[in-house]
């Protein structure tokens, strides 16, 4: 077919899309796209003995406290912070000026868990996108640490695995990207106050919702310091879970409305940031298995993801496939012959590489490929068994087009797509009825976006 306008029309007959069910190449939805060198590159440069330095250097300042000093050089959150910072900007020194680091400071008020207003700073760094730079994807760690008591800001609260493990991954991402140029903006950030009610990622998300940030993902890194969990079952080192919602949280009640009339539970945007991340990371390319968890995070626990879902934003959470509860929120002492404390001789490096391995690919991809395609809806003016579905163009300049996908209401991932080039309307000879669809944008090397579901639309 040629090349179309943006604004053009595509109708696709029965016969076409019947040959496309068949076809082994429209019946492939689920490719595994091949990583371009830039990430190869990369992924070999992630190194887990770099990621061991960063969790010795981190455990070493005795605690990490939100409470804790924030003016003494050696011990407490500020002295983390400090070091974070310098480490931050090392990697900017690098960047040819495409990477900023700042501190994200402001003054939290009481609440149950803050007893007197208290200073929280965030450490950010900012890797602009050569092409599409409004167009950003956030990873997170918290720098911050905790023992039993939440409110003890003096004991020694090491915090290898929660979350100086997340934060490792971070800086491991900052570091060998620095170098590059990613098409679009990616964001770098040690977060604080996660143990004290997700303050830091909260002020960090509600910043960018009210300068109108285009945030397309965003990744915490929480607890992803070991597949082994010490407790006698067997070790799981190449599975990492990621946790994403279906029904977004930010769902207002007309949505709710609209989606208990039509469907939709597993096609929020998050469950499609889910299999993004499962199609370009879990694969041979990491070592790793990515294990989706359709929860927006685990019972009684919440990660820093939540305040981007919060805010409407597709979010996510990684954490290590078996938790063990004497390891996280624990003082640290040896009670029954049992150790308890969350300390750096219960991770594994190599683990905590392979993890951020998964990031480096699920970032690179999201930054190389088109945006995720905005506006998508689904013509329900009149009663027919075929399907027009519209969206808004796409802005990148080396678009080729896009692909409509379509899957079977009880299949959990999309089986069957069809190229239908540089179009903003198509029809196809399939019943909206029947089938759940799906709309991703294509570059001209064959990056392809997340998948955007479509709303009902007159």
């Amino acid at each position: 077919m040629a090349k179309s306008t943006r604004r053009s029309f595509m109708a696709v007959s029965a016969a076409a899309v019947t040959a496309g069910l068949a076809g082994p190449a429209q019946a492939a939805a689920r490719r595994k796209p091949v990583a371009d060198p830039q990430l190869r590159a990369m992924l070999r440069e992630i190194d887990p003995k770099r990621v061991e330095a960063i969790i010795r250097r981190l455990v070493a300042f005795g605690t990490r406290h939100t409470l804790s000093a924030q003016d003494d050089p050696d011990r407490g959150i500020g002295a983390a912070r400090d070091w974070l910072r310098a480490e931050f900007q090392r990697y900017a020194d690098r960047s040819d000026g495409r990477m900023t680091v700042t501190l994200d400071s402001f003054i939290q008020p009481v609440s149950s868990r803050i007893p007197a207003p208290t200073r929280i700073t965030n450490v950010v760094a900012t890797l602009r996108g050569s092409v599409t730079p409004d167009r950003v994807y956030v990873v997170t760690g918290h720098y911050d640490s905790r023992v039993t008591d939440v409110m003890d800001a003096t004991s020694d609260a090491p915090g290898a695995d929660d979350d100086a493990s997340g934060v490792a991954v971070v800086l491991e991402l900052a570091r060998v990207m620095a170098t590059r140029s990613p098409e679009a903006t990616i964001v770098f950030a040690a977060v604080a106050a996660e143990e004290q009610g997700l303050y830091g990622s909260d002020h960090l998300a509600q910043t960018y919702k009210d300068q109108g940030v285009d945030v397309q993902a965003m990744f915490s890194n929480d607890i992803v310091g070991t597949g082994n969990a010490h407790d006698g079952t067997a070790n799981d080192p190449h599975t990492v879970r990621l946790f994403v919602e279906g029904i977004p949280t930010s769902e207002t009640a007309a949505e709710a409305g609209v989606r208990k009339s039509v469907g939709g539970e597993n096609d929020g945007p998050s469950r499609q940031l889910g299999r993004f991340v499962d199609e370009v990371a879990g694969n041979g390319l990491t070592g790793m298995r990515v294990r989706q968890i359709w929860r927006r995070d685990r019972y009684l626990r919440g990660s820093d993801h939540i305040s981007f879902l919060l805010r409407g934003y597709p979010a996510a959470r990684f954490t290590e496939p078996r938790e063990n509860f004497a390891h996280e929120h624990q003082n640290v002492r040896v009670e029954d012959g049992v150790q308890y404390g969350d300390l750096i001789e219960f991770c594994d490096f190599g683990y905590i590489a392979r993890v951020a391995r998964v990031n480096a690919a699920a970032l690179w991809s999201l930054s190389q490929a088109p945006g995720t395609p905005k506006g998508v809806v689904i013509d329900t003016t009149q009663l027919t068994n075929a399907t027009t579905l519209r969206w808004q163009p796409n802005p990148e300049p080396d678009l080729a087009g896009y692909e409509v996908l379509w899957r079977e209401t009880t299949e959990p991932d999309w089986t069957h797509t069809l190229e239908v080039g540089d179009v903003t309307t198509v029809t196809v000879d399939l019943s909206k009825d029947n089938v759940f669809f799906g709309v991703r944008a294509v570059d001209g090397d064959g990056n392809r976006s997340p998948v955007s579901a479509p709303q009902p639309s007159s």
